[in-house]
C-alpha cells in the first residue's frame, strides 16, 4: 500500500469515527436541550466546564508527550516502545488519581465557591468523569502516535455512541441532568477499559529492550511541561469562559453559550479528522528529513480547510436564527447572536485543527505553549471585561478576538518549520473569499423566506450548489475533487 493509500485509509477511518461521534453528539445535544430545558441543561454543562478545568491537572500533557515519543521511537527503536507506554501510563494514572481524590474531598466546598449549591452531586460524579476522561484521552493519543488512526477512531466512535445511549437513556428514565452525567461517566469507563486492553495486547506485549534508554524518562517528563502549559491555555480558552458565564450570569446563559459552541464542534468535524490524521505525519516526515513534502501536504490541507470553512462560516451567520429556533426550540433564541459571532471561530478553528497538534509532533510545543498562554490570558481578561457589557455575546466576542491572534501565530510557527509559499496561499485565499462572498449574497437574498425545516434545507442546498459551481469556475477545485466532498446522490 502506498503512502497516499495509507493516508486515505487513515483519514477515512478517522472521518467515519468523527461522523459517528458528531451524529451521536448532535442527537444528544438536541435531545438533552429539549428534555432538560435551558436551566438544567446549563447546569449540566457548567459542571462539565468545571471538570474540563480540573482535568488539566489530571492529564498534564502526559498522554501527548507519550504519543510524541511513540511516534519517534516507532521509527528509530521499537524496543523502547513498551517502556514509553509504561512510563507515560503510570505518570498519567498518578496525576488523574491526585486530582480525582482532591475533588472527592472538596466537592461541597467547590460548589459553594462557585455559588451554585445544585452542583454538589455533579461534582461528586466528577471524580469518575475525570479519571475516565483522562484514560480515554491517553489511549486515543497513544494510538495516534502509533498512527493507528483506525483503532483510535473506533474508540472515539464507541465512546460517543455509548454516551448517547446512556446519557439520553437515563434522562428519559427520569433521572434528569444528574442521570445524563452518569451516562457520560459510564461511556468513558467502557471506552477506556477496552482501549487499555487493546494497547496492552497489541503494543505493550512486544519485544522490549532490557531497560529504558538513559534519559528517556526525563525527556518524556520534561516534554509534558510545554504541553501542560498549552493545555492550561487551552482550558482557559475553551472552559474557563463557560465557567465565567455561569459565575457572572446564570446557567441559562451557559446553555446559550454551550449550544453555540457545540454547533461549532459539530461543524468542524471533517477538518478535525484531517488534522488528527496528519499531525503524526508531520513529525515522521521531519524525522526522515523530508520537510519539503510535509510543507506541501500542510499547504494543501490549509487551502482545503479554508475552501470548506469560509463559506460555512458565512452560512452560519445567515441561517443561525431559523436554525436555532427549529432545532433547539424557541427557548434557545438567546443563542442566535452568540452563534453568529462564533461563526468566525469556526473558520479560525479550521486552520488550527490542521496546525496546532502538528506543531507538537514537530517539537514546537514550547513555542505554541507561549502563544497559547498569551492568547488564553487575554481571552479571560476580555471575557471578564465584556460579560457585564454585552452579556453572553461578550464571551463569544472575546473568544474570536484572542483566537484570531493565536491562529495567526500558529501559522507563523508552521511557516518557520516549512517555509510556506505566501504568494500561493494569498492567491488561493482571495479566490476562496470571493466565492464565499458571492454565495452569501445569494443565500442572504432568500433566507428571509425560511419558515420551516424544509425551506431551511433548501436554502442551505442552494448555497452549496452556488459554492460548488463558483469553486469550479474559480479553479479552486476540480470535478473529481468536488465529487470526493459531495458524494453521489446528494449533498452531504
Amino acid at each position: 500500500m502506498s503512502s497516499l493509500d495509507r493516508f486515505r485509509s487513515r483519514f477515512g477511518a478517522e472521518f467515519a469515527g468523527q461522523i459517528v461521534a458528531v451524529v451521536s453528539g448532535a442527537v444528544l445535544t438536541v435531545g438533552l436541550a429539549r428534555l432538560l430545558g435551558p436551566d438544567e441543561y446549563g447546569l449540566l454543562f457548567f459542571a462539565i466546564a468545571v471538570f474540563g478545568t480540573l482535568g488539566l491537572a489530571g492529564k498534564l500533557g502526559i498522554a501527548k508527550s507519550g504519543a510524541r515519543y511513540v511516534a519517534e521511537y516507532k521509527e528509530t527503536d521499537r524496543s523502547q516502545l513498551p517502556h514509553v507506554l509504561r512510563v507515560s501510563f503510570l505518570l498519567g494514572v498518578v496525576a488523574a488519581s491526585v486530582v480525582a481524590t482532591a475533588l472527592f474531598v472538596g466537592h461541597r466546598e467547590l460548589a459553594a465557591v462557585l455559588g451554585e449549591p445544585r452542583l454538589e452531586p455533579f461534582l461528586l460524579l466528577g471524580v469518575g468523569y475525570l479519571v475516565g476522561e483522562a484514560l480515554t484521552t491517553y489511549v486515543r493519543l497513544i494510538l495516534q502516535g502509533f498512527e493507528r488512526i483506525e483503532l483510535s477512531a473506533s474508540l472515539h466512535a464507541l465512546d460517543r455512541g455509548l454516551r448517547l445511549v446512556f446519557a439520553l437513556g437515563f434522562v428519559l428514565l427520569g433521572f434528569g441532568a444528574v442521570g445524563a452525567l452518569v451516562g457520560y461517566v459510564l461511556s468513558y469507563a467502557i471506552a477506556a477499559g477496552i482501549g487499555l486492553a487493546v494497547l496492552y495486547r497489541r503494543f505493550y506485549r512486544t519485544e522490549a529492550a532490557p531497560s529504558i534508554e538513559e534519559g528517556l524518562v526525563g525527556r518524556i517528563a520534561r516534554y509534558t511541561v510545554p504541553l501542560t502549559a498549552t493545555g492550561t491555555a487551552n482550558v482557559l480558552d475553551k472552559r474557563i469562559d463557560t465557567v465565567l458565564v455561569g459565575l457572572v450570569l446564570s446557567p441559562v446563559a451557559v446553555s446559550y453559550y454551550v449550544v453555540s459552541k457545540q454547533i461549532v464542534q459539530f461543524v468542524k468535524t471533517p477538518v478535525t479528522a484531517l488534522g488528527f490524521t496528519l499531525s503524526p505525519t508531520f513529525g515522521a516526515r521531519k524525522a526522515s528529513g523530508d520537510v519539503d513534502r510535509a510543507a506541501r501536504i500542510y499547504e494543501r490541507a490549509l487551502v482545503t480547510s479554508l475552501w470548506l470553512y469560509v463559506p460555512i462560516g458565512a452560512g452560519i451567520v445567515l441561517t443561525a436564527g431559523p436554525a436555532v429556533s427549529l432545532v433547539f426550540g424557541g427557548d434557545y433564541r438567546g443563542a442566535v447572536p452568540v452563534l453568529q459571532v462564533l461563526a468566525a471561530y469556526v473558520v479560525l478553528q479550521s486552520v488550527t485543527a490542521i496546525t496546532s497538534n502538528g506543531l507538537d509532533y514537530l517539537g514546537r510545543a514550547k513555542s505554541r505553549a507561549i502563544v497559547k498562554g498569551i492568547s488564553a490570558v487575554g481571552n479571560v481578561a476580555l471575557t471578564v471585561a465584556l460579560l457585564p457589557v454585552f452579556g453572553v455575546v461578550g464571551a463569544a466576542i472575546a473568544t474570536v478576538i484572542t483566537y484570531s491572534a493565536y491562529t495567526a501565530a500558529n501559522v507563523y510557527i508552521a511557516h518557520q518549520e516549512f517555509g510556506l509559499r505566501g504568494r500561493y496561499l494569498a492567491g488561493r485565499l482571495s479566490r476562496i473569499v470571493a466565492v464565499a462572498g458571492a454565495m452569501a449574497l445569494v443565500v442572504g437574498g432568500v433566507v428571509g423566506g425560511v419558515d420551516g425545516p424544509v425551506s431551511l434545507v433548501l436554502v442551505v442546498a442552494l448555497g452549496g450548489v452556488v459554492w460548488a459551481v463558483l469553486s469550479l469556475a474559480a479553479g479552486l477545485v476540480t470535478v473529481d475533487e468536488l465529487r470526493s466532498v459531495v458524494p453521489r446522490g446528494g449533498a452531504s
